[in-house]
């Protein structure tokens, strides 16, 4: 019986994580993305140039998988093109080869909510890509549901750690090494909870290694207890020897920026998530499995370690310094 996991969308942040676990753990590992690159801390795997969004090309590099993990992420531009093909893809391929899908999802679905997000909080959407995520989402535990293949979710808040430049990574660690002055999005004394990228790899992993009872429903990955986001920041400066530099990313800057970067233009409509407590309930997780979310402290230090790795990622701005 095949042990292979397939990792679609490897060269991105959570693929590579989900890489590096299963190579921690010794599991065979075929390491799919459209430019076919290596991945860093996996260098067991074996490597392979694929369309995530080709039917006949997922059915091949998945043929003899015991799990398929779809990391898959396009570029915000590209969404409504790739994310439905690749998913219906990944779900006929996986369910060709008898293996379980695990899928890679966020939180955007649950829109505006008062109060933590739990796995059972109503799925209302504020943004398109909130709406696009509630559908893929719907599509595997359908795709579940109706015994086509086995799949379950997990559901991670938004990002930070090594290998992703994410809103609540690039604009604040790049910003700390040089002692700049760091943009939060939005109420920095608001509470936020946030998935560190090595965490999720992890949960994903002993999803798909879970018993059956498990699948056909979402969990979320774990995270680590409430944090400000000022308090956030000013943490990430301590460890990088400078004094902290708070800011926020204000409405006019958003709207300037949207002319320029089509990373905020796309990005814009989802920053509603930090003008609320942006809490995320993993209690569900932490019951059920033996992953536990890395301290805030011990998860900068890497990270800050990450960027520092390579001068050009802490060069780079999303928004102007102030300074």
């Amino acid at each position: 019986m095949s042990t292979t996991h397939v990792v679609v969308g490897a060269s991105g942040g959570i693929g590579r994580a989900v890489c590096a676990e299963l190579a921690r753990r010794g599991l065979p590992i075929r390491a799919v993305s459209r430019s076919g690159t290596a991945v860093p801390g996996a260098e067991s795997a074996e490597v392979v140039a694929a369309d995530a969004a080709d039917p006949a090309a997922m059915r091949e590099v998945c043929r003899d998988a015991a799990a398929v993990h779809h990391c898959v992420n396009p570029p915000f531009a590209a969404w409504r093109a790739v994310f439905p093909a690749a998913t219906r893809a990944l779900l006929a391929a996986a369910g060709a080869a008898g293996a379980r899908l695990v899928f890679a999802d966020d939180t955007w679905m649950y829109g505006r909510v008062d109060g933590p997000m739990r796995e059972d909080t109503t799925v209302a959407p504020v943004s398109g890509k909130g709406v696009l995520r509630a559908w893929l989402a719907e599509m595997v535990l359908a795709a579940h549901a109706r015994g086509e293949v086995e799949t379950v979710i997990g559901r991670a808040p938004e990002l930070w750690g090594p290998g992703v430049e994410s809103l609540l990574a690039g604009g604040l660690f790049a910003a700390a090494a040089h002692g700049r002055t760091a943009r939060w999005p939005g109420d920095p004394d608001l509470p936020v909870t946030a998935g560190y990228t090595p965490d999720v790899g992890a949960a994903l992993v002993e999803l798909a290694l879970a018993p059956a009872s498990a699948t056909g429903r979402v969990w979320h990955t774990p995270v680590p207890p409430p944090i400000t986001g000022r308090l956030f920041v000013e943490k990430v400066f301590a460890a990088a020897g400078h004094p902290p530099r708070v800011g926020r990313i204000t409405p006019a800057m958003v709207a300037g920026l949207r002319l320029v970067s089509p990373v905020v233009r796309e990005g814009a409509e989802l920053l509603y998530q930090f003008e609320q407590p942006f809490l995320v309930d993993d209690s569900a997780f932490r019951a059920a499995f033996a992953t536990r979310a890395t301290d805030w402290d011990a998860g900068i230090a890497a990270t800050l370690a990450w960027y520092r790795g390579d001068p050009e990622r802490t060069r780079r701005r999303l928004v102007p310094a102030g300074g």
